[in-house]
């Protein structure tokens, strides 16, 4: 007799939660929204239904950033790291977070509750991402060897998830040589005038430029920076000549 009602009082445990609530999840996305540090980004799921009586946002599954009682004038902002960048958007239920960083990346969660009692939860990964910083070019090698001549030049980033992109005089360069660092042989009749290293990411990109006089002689790094800096030594000495 007693056993046959532990078994009921086991079956009821399990099956109380679902009787008095029911959560499905939507909106799980595997690819993050992508953000630049310093940017203002909102946050939003698909429509919302209409017979809905709460918004619930979650930073993580242990952290609520607000609730809004949709019969209450304003949503309740708890404190958090949040609470003084963060916004709700009533007509569509978007969480406008302002001044993101990068500790701000993580899957956001949007819980739904209806009047009915029944709750959605949404998921909306974002990802907050630096400005990619500038890159320098550097000769690893420039050996000339039977009227050719064999170039590395290294464009590395440190403490960066980026991706690298090599462009020649003649457009973007091969994608085998897509890395960080770029090993080529050049001809004296078929040599680039130029090489440029752009760097990126999904929110900015930024690039450095190595200049050739020859398939295998270095001429500067940057021709826009040489002209203004050979004019600043030559138009002030010219002058001082010409008042004498």
């Amino acid at each position: 007799m007693y056993s046959e009602r532990l078994k009921w009082c086991l079956a009821l445990q399990l099956l109380l939660p679902y009787c008095f609530s029911e959560t499905s999840i939507q909106g799980q996305s595997a690819d993050p929204k992508f953000a630049l540090s310093g940017s203002n980004v909102s946050l939003r799921s698909s429509s919302l239904p209409e017979n809905y009586q709460r918004l619930d946002w979650f930073y993580s599954p242990d952290l609520k950033i607000l609730e809004w009682e949709t019969h209450q004038p304003n949503p309740h902002y708890f404190d958090t790291k949040f609470k003084d960048r963060v916004t709700l958007g009533r007509q569509d239920g978007a969480l406008h977070i302002y001044n993101v960083q990068e500790e701000d990346s993580s899957t956001y969660i949007l819980k739904v509750v209806l009047k009915s009692g029944f709750e959605e939860e949404r998921r909306i990964p974002l990802k907050v991402l630096d400005p990619v910083p500038k890159p320098h070019i550097t000769i690893e090698k420039t050996q000339e060897m039977n009227n050719s001549c064999d170039l590395i030049l290294s464009c590395m980033v440190r403490n960066q998830a980026v991706n690298y992109t090599w462009y020649g005089d003649s457009g973007r360069i091969s994608e085998e040589f897509q890395s960080g660092v770029l090993n080529i042989t050049v001809i004296p009749q078929s040599y680039s005038k130029f090489y440029k290293c752009e760097v990126s990411n999904p929110v900015s990109r930024n690039s450095d430029t190595v200049y050739f006089i020859s398939h295998c002689k270095l001429a500067r790094s940057s021709g826009v920076a040489w002209i203004p800096a050979w004019l600043m030594v030559m138009v002030p000495t010219i002058l001082g000549l010409l008042l004498i």
